[in-house]
């Protein structure tokens, strides 16, 4: 209780603060709409979010294929949240389609708003994710972003970590903003880190302000929770987990996750991704020991299935490994990259364990971000590319094999009619 009192006391004088100075919510409240992002929501359909300081402006979004020409147009609707003295305003979800594949869409929300544009991923490979955790709002997330926004992508995978928001409801205004001129023209799909809980003992559950902002495909693909859904596109399913919520076998994380998997067709999907927070394979003096429980609960899962890549953030560097399980190295294993050094205001963290294990291929404290090129159903190509470097310099590169290609997904099978069906 004490705890619970200490946050509120400070989150009430950082308000009176806000409120003193304006917060950037105020300062904007001229414009129309804020915060836009999109999100994928199903096959061939796009979620539109944004914020609005009027109540009554509609959940509507205009759009079409070419500029000012708005052919379709879709609703959708409203929620809100309130932290202590904070008002979040107006957050808009709306669904549209069905979106043609690889096509470029005009689009302005609440029937006023600047045109904005995004592009559809492909309806088949090849298909390019950037990837980068971590991001915060500093000026090493914008040269994070200013880097992504020079490569070639069809969307944005986030494990976690998103404003650095940590109670201050106003960052996520500022951070809104900041992301907005790229998460309004790729999807960008996120699960949640430790900086996302903003919990306050017998005060505020955990995630509001994040489950309320980020709203993704998780009744889509049949779970119960924001926390943790699938998707996909071209011929990858993804997988996005939630470090911070129940993963034991009793959860429904794990139920809904053991249904996932089982449901995978590979002819359909070779590629087989999963993302979260915490890294299970870190050799990072940072967060050690952190991931190795749900890694017990949920790694005999991913292996039995076939993963073929994991991304985590949480720890402030990068690392990849070679394809690992249960500790070691394994050719059926998925190859773990944690790559939770998009920019945070925390810095990085740069002491690692000495001598390197066997499974760690490349490890370095740098900020950054990732690009995983999926070629065709045997092959993709992933590198990692450095803030100090200009973009297309790549400073960890590789090739990766499919298990789909080899004899493991065959042998895995064995293991997943154990695994997923046996009672």
């Amino acid at each position: 209780m004490v705890y619970a009192v200490c946050i509120c006391i400070m989150l009430v004088d950082e308000a009176k603060k806000c409120a003193h100075i304006k917060l950037e919510f105020g300062r904007n409240a001229s414009k129309p709409t804020r915060h836009v992002h999109i999100s994928l929501a199903g096959d061939k359909h796009i979620r539109v979010t944004w914020t609005t300081s009027d109540s009554s402006s509609p959940s509507l979004v205009e759009y079409g294929t070419s500029p000012g020409e708005y052919t379709y147009r879709g609703h959708g609707d409203t929620t809100s949240y309130s932290y202590l003295l904070y008002n979040s305003g107006t957050i808009h979800h709306t669904v549209i389609g069905p979106l043609d594949h690889n096509t470029v869409y005009y689009y302005r929300c609440g029937g006023q708003g600047p045109e904005l544009s995004f592009k559809t991923p492909p309806s088949e490979l090849p298909v390019t994710f950037a990837v980068a955790g971590d991001l915060g709002q500093t000026g090493w997330t914008k040269s994070t972003l200013d880097h992504i926004d020079l490569c070639e992508y069809d969307l944005h995978l986030l494990p976690g970590d998103l404003s650095y928001a940590d109670y201050i409801q106003s960052r996520w205004d500022t951070w809104g903003n900041l992301v907005q001129p790229l998460a309004s023209a790729r999807p960008w799909m996120v699960t949640q880190g430790n900086h996302e809980k903003e919990n306050i003992p017998f005060f505020k559950d955990g995630f509001e302000s994040f489950n309320a902002r980020w709203k993704m495909p998780y009744e889509e693909s049949g779970s119960t929770s924001n926390l943790y859904y699938s998707f996909e596109v071209a011929g990858a399913h993804v997988v996005m987990l939630g470090s911070y919520t129940d993963y034991d076998e009793n959860s429904d994380q794990y139920n809904w996750l053991k249904a996932d998997l089982s449901s995978v067709d590979r002819e359909k999907t070779p590629w087989l991704l999963a993302l979260f927070h915490v890294p299970w394979y870190n050799s990072n003096n940072a967060h050690q020991g952190e991931g190795d429980k749900m890694m017990e609960a949920m790694e005999p899962l991913l292996y039995a299935a076939g993963v073929d890549i994991v991304f985590a953030g949480h720890v402030h560097a990068y690392e990849r490994t070679k394809r690992v399980y249960n500790g070691k190295s394994d050719p059926c294993g998925a190859v773990h990259v944690t790559i939770g050094d998009g920019g945070n205001k925390e810095g990085l963290q740069s002491k690692y364990k000495d001598p390197s294990p066997e499974w760690s291929v490349f490890r370095e404290a740098s900020f950054g971000h990732g690009e995983l090129k999926l070629v065709n159903s045997t092959h993709a190509f992933w590198s990692w590319h450095r803030n100090d470097d200009d973009e297309p310099v790549r400073s960890d590169e590789v090739w990766i094999t499919s298990l789909t290609s080899s004899q493991c997904v065959a042998k895995e099978r064995e293991e997943a009619r154990e695994t997923f069906w046996l009672p």
